[in-house]
C-alpha cells in the first residue's frame, strides 16, 4: 500500500526522468515579497544565527526577537544582514521580526521568521523529503536545501535513493558504485547524496535513508538471502508474498521477508552498515505496506507481522546504537501495540481511508502522544491525491485548513520536499503551489516553530467554551462542522489556548480534497467574542499565520465577573488566542 503508485501504470506520468530537483514557480527568496532568511533549519542553545534578508530593505526599521507573546529585545537596523545568539534554554521556539511604526503608532510588521533552539530534533520533528538524485548541478541542490531550511525542515526522509531493498548501497563499503539505478530505474548518483547529507548537516538537518522493514527483489537469493526467511501467502511456503510493481517502469517486484527473523535481521544489518560506512546517514526510515491478510513463515506457523515489528526495531538499535530509527505505521497498523513500545524517534502515520476526516487526524495524533508517552506526531497524509494524477496546481484553501489542525492539536505533516506532496510516490510532482500557497506555507511553518511551545510542549485539551456574541459566525467545541468556526481549547502551564478554525465554507469534512475542489473560508472582521474564565485575566493576545505575519498582539478586554470579552481583528484560516492568568 505504502508507495508505489500502482494502478496508473506508467511512470511518465510522474516525471520520473526529470533532470533537476522540481522547483517551485515562486519561492521565498524572490523579490516581490520581504522575507527573513536564517542560515540553518534549527538551532542549539547558545549558537548564533546569521540572517539575511532577500532583497535590500528600505529604510531603519526595528528588529525584535519574542518568545510568545514577551520581547527579549529589539535593535534598530538596516541593511541586508545580521547576528543574533539565541538564549541558553533548550528547546524553545521565538520568533523574529522586521516592523516599523505606521503613522497611528501601530506596529507595521513587514517580515517575520520562526527560530527553533533544539538539541534533538524528536521533540519537535519537522520531516521534509527527497525524491531525485540525479547529477545536479551544486547550485540546484543547494536551492532545494535552502527551500526546506526556509521551511525548517530538521529531518529529510530519503526517499527511493536504493540500489535494491535488500542491497541498498549500490556496491560496497570497499567499492561503492558512483551511480546506480533505483527501483523505477532512475539514476542514482553517489556524490549527489553524499553532498544532500553532508550539506544538511551544515544546516542541522538530519538524513534518514528510507528502506522498507522486509523487501527483496526478485534477484534476492542470488544476493544471499535466503528462501527460508520469507513471508509465504499458504502454509506451505509455496507462494512468497509480493508487492506487484508494473515493468519495465519499474525493475522488480518487491518480494516480503519475515521482518521477525533473525537471520533477515542480521542480514539486512550488515547490508546497512556498508550504508554508514559510505554515507552519513543519521538513521534509518523503516517503511511498512500496511495490511496484508494472513502471512506464514516458512515453517507453516501464522505470522502475526505488526508484531515483528518491534523486534526488527530493536534489532536495528542494537546494531548501531547511534543511529535513529521512524517507522511508518501505515493507517496506524501496528503503530500503538509495537512500534511505539520499540526505539524510535517520534510516531509517523501515513494515513489512509478510513481516516478521511479532520478527526481522524486528532484522533491519531492523540492516540500517538498518549502511547509514546507525550510524543509528537509527524502524519504523511496526501492532498488533493485524486488530482495529483494529472498537472495542476494544489488547492490552497484544503492545504491551509489540513495544517491548522495538524499544528494545532500538535503535529507536524511530511508535505515538502523539492515539491510539496500529494502521492504515495514521492517523485510525483504532477501539482504544483501557486504563489499565494507558496508564501501561505512558509508563514504557516514560521508560526508552526515560534509557537511551539504552545503548540507541542504538553498541556492538557480541555472543553472551555468560546463563543461569538455579534452572530458573525457560529463557534462550536471540536470536532468541526461545516459551515461553522471550529474552537480548540488547551491550558498549558498558566494559559488558556483557544484555537479557532473557520470551516464556514465548508460542505466537506474529508480533509484531503481529493479533487482539489475547496473554496475559501469567509473573512470575518471585528468579530465580538467571550469566553468564562474563573481566574482574572491578566493578558490577552492572539498569533494567527494569516495576519501581520505570525507576531504575536496584544487585545483588549473587559473582564466582568467570570465573563471575559474581547473584538477579534480578523479571522481567515486559523487564529490563536492566549489568556495569561
Amino acid at each position: 500500500m505504502r508507495k508505489y503508485f500502482i494502478y496508473l501504470g506508467v511512470c511518465v506520468l510522474f516525471s520520473c526522468k526529470k533532470d533537476s530537483p522540481q522547483n517551485d514557480p515562486v519561492t521565498y527568496g524572490n523579490s516581490f515579497v520581504l522575507s527573513i532568511i536564517a542560515d540553518k533549519s534549527v538551532y542549539h542553545p547558545g549558537d548564533v544565527v546569521n540572517f539575511k534578508v532577500n532583497k535590500p530593505a528600505e529604510g531603519e526599521m526595528t528588529i525584535r526577537y519574542r518568545h510568545l507573546n514577551e520581547t527579549i529585545s529589539e535593535s534598530r537596523w538596516s541593511g541586508t544582514g545580521w547576528t543574533w545568539t539565541v538564549p541558553a534554554a533548550d528547546f524553545k521556539g521565538y520568533m523574529v521580526d522586521l516592523y516599523t511604526k505606521a503613522a497611528d503608532g501601530t506596529d507595521s510588521v513587514l517580515a517575520s521568521a520562526g527560530i527553533d533552539v533544539s538539541s534533538d530534533w524528536n521533540k519537535f520533528p519537522r520531516y521534509g523529503f527527497l525524491s531525485g538524485y540525479g547529477n545536479y548541478s551544486e547550485a540546484s541542490m543547494k536551492s532545494v536545501l535552502d527551500k526546506l531550511t526556509r521551511y525548517h525542515i530538521n529531518g529529510i526522509q530519503y526517499y527511493d535513493w536504493l540500489y535494491k531493498h535488500h542491497w541498498p548501497l549500490g556496491g560496497t563499503a570497499s567499492n561503492p558504485m558512483s551511480m546506480w539505478t533505483e527501483i523505477a530505474n532512475k539514476e542514482v548518483y553517489l556524490n549527489t547524496l553524499k553532498y544532500y547529507i553532508d550539506e544538511g548537516h551544515k544546516r542541522n538537518i538530519n538524513s534518514m535513508f528510507y528502506n522498507l522493514a522486509f523487501g527483496a527483489l526478485e534477484d534476492a537469493m542470488s544476493d544471499g538471502v535466503n528462501r527460508e526467511w520469507y513471508l509465504f501467502k499458504d502454509n506451505q511456503h509455496t507462494e512468497i508474498d509480493q508487492h506487484s510493481l508494473p515493468k519495465p517502469y519499474f525493475k522488480s517486484n518487491i518480494l516480503l521477508t519475515n521482518a521477525g527473523n533473525e537471520n533477515w535481521q542480521q542480514y539486512i544489518i550488515g547490508k546497512n552498515a556498508a550504508v554508514y560506512a559510505t554515507l552519513n546517514f543519521d538513521g534509518y526510515h523503516v517503511d511498512a505496506l500496511g495490511e496484508r491478510g494472513t502471512l506464514y513463515d516458512y515453517d507453516g506457523n501464522v505470522v502475526n507481522q505488526q508484531a515483528t515489528y518491534r523486534s526488527f526495531l530493536e534489532a536495528m538499535k542494537a546494531a548501531h546504537p547511534q543511529k535513529k530509527l521512524v517507522m511508518n505505521a501505515v493507517n496506524q497498523n501496528g503503530q500503538l501495540a509495537h512500534i511505539l513500545k520499540s526505539p524510535v524517534e517520534f510516531p509517523y502515520t501515513e494515513v489512509w481511508a478510513p481516516n478521511e476526516t479532520y478527526e481522524s487526524l486528532r484522533k491519531i495524533i492523540a492516540d500517538n502522544f498518549d502511547a509514546s508517552n507525550g510524543k509528537s506526531t509527524v502524519l504523511a497524509a496526501y492532498m488533493n491525491y485524486d488530482k495529483s494524477s494529472s498537472k495542476g496546481y494544489f488547492n490552497t484553501h484544503a492545504v491551509l485548513l489540513t495544517d491548522a489542525v495538524i499544528f494545532a492539536f500538535g503535529g507536524a505533516h511530511l508535505e515538502l520536499g523539492e515539491h510539496m506532496l500529494s502521492n504515495e510516490y514521492f517523485p510525483n510532482n504532477n501539482l504544483m503551489m501557486q504563489d499565494d500557497l507558496t508564501i501561505a506555507i512558509t508563514k504557516y511553518y514560521d508560526f508552526l516553530v515560534a509557537y511551539e511551545n504552545l503548540l507541542r510542549d504538553g498541556g492538557t485539551f480541555d472543553n472551555t467554551n468560546i463563543e461569538c456574541t455579534d452572530d458573525q459566525f457560529v463557534v462550536q467545541n471540536w470536532p468541526a462542522s461545516g459551515g461553522r468556526v471550529a474552537a480548540i481549547s488547551k491550558k498549558v502551564d498558566n494559559r488558556q489556548v483557544f484555537h479557532l478554525i473557520n470551516f464556514s465554507k465548508n460542505s466537506s469534512l474529508n480533509w484531503r480534497d481529493a479533487n482539489g475542489t475547496a473554496t475559501a473560508p469567509t473573512l470575518f472582521k471585528e468579530a465580538a467574542l467571550s469566553f468564562q474564565s474563573s481566574t482574572p485575566v491578566k493578558k490577552l493576545w492572539l498569533a494567527s499565520p494569516d495576519a501581520d505575519h505570525g507576531v504575536a498582539k496584544e487585545i483588549s478586554f473587559t473582564q466582568t465577573g467570570n465573563t471575559v470579552q474581547f473584538n477579534l481583528p480578523s479571522l481567515l484560516y486559523w487564529n490563536m488566542i492566549v489568556a495569561e492568568y
